[in-house]
């Protein structure tokens, strides 16, 4: 029989009464296949520079890898899995306390096949360089987007710069460079191991809704997948590019699977 875990701190969850209101936690989330994941550091690097931002000190990384390890070890081989770390004293105080780590398991995830149709937003997440909780407005865009006839959302800036979607990178495609959105954005694990792999040119610029009509295809990515396609933002509609999908896809498989 299945069973995914809950993991405070290494062990079976129990009392989850200081996170019942918790918004001042940050997280990372991966797919784990076969009990191993591709670019840990990047994730154990994510939470402690993240943690080092929100609390002043961090767990160290060889703690956080025997949490992982162990809840990784008490369930299937493949599953979806989520790190929150938090503090027992919660939030609205400046009470300082012991950080803590919550592991969660669930089934895998290879998101959805796509194309997807993106409207936009002006949003501007607080600490955008951080992967934290407490954004209702995410949800809140997809579910207007949903309403509205589109899949998910996109976010412009105040500048009216693209800069992300709800849970996603965005990517895009001019005919031979990846190109990546110039501004205040998370930078995602797997946005980061596509990078350091991608064997054609890659740049970063601003972008405007626009000029979007420049490029040849769009993509969105996060921790489910390298890449899934993007038919419009907008009223601005993208051919299929499967060439650009493959190179993501291919760049994304170049980083080795390995062990907590």
């Amino acid at each position: 029989m299945t069973s995914y875990v809950v993991h405070r701190n290494g062990r079976p969850a129990g009392d989850l009464a200081p996170l019942a209101f918790a918004g001042y936690a940050h997280f990372t989330a991966m797919q784990v296949r076969g009990r191993l994941v591709r670019g840990l550091d990047l994730h154990l690097d994510r939470l402690r520079k993240a943690s080092l931002e929100l609390y002043g000190n961090a767990l160290p990384d060889d703690l956080v890898r025997d949490h992982l390890r162990t809840a990784v070890e008490a369930g299937p081989e493949d599953v979806s899995l989520t790190a929150t770390v938090f503090s027992p004293a919660g939030e609205f105080t400046a009470a300082s306390a012991k950080l803590e780590l919550l592991v969660r398991t669930g089934p895998p995830s290879s998101g959805p096949a796509g194309p997807l149709a993106l409207t936009t937003f002006e949003h501007e997440r607080f600490l955008p360089a951080l992967k934290h909780v407490g954004e209702p407005a995410k949800t809140y865009a997809l579910r207007q987007a949903i309403a509205a006839g589109y899949d998910d959302a996109a976010f412009t800036n105040r500048q009216g710069h693209l800069t992300e979607g709800t849970i996603w990178n965005l990517a895009f495609w001019d005919g031979t460079s990846v190109v990546w959105p110039q501004a205040e954005i998370l930078t995602g694990t797997t946005m980061g191991i596509v990078r350091r792999h991608l064997e054609v040119p890659q740049r970063t610029t601003e972008i405007i809704p626009a000029n979007l009509s420049t490029f040849t295809g769009a993509v969105v990515m996060n921790s489910w997948t390298p890449g899934v396609p993007v038919s419009r933002i907008g009223s601005v509609e993208f051919s299929e590019a499967p060439e650009f999908l493959d190179l993501l896809h291919q760049a994304y498989k170049a980083e080795p699977l390995t062990a907590f």
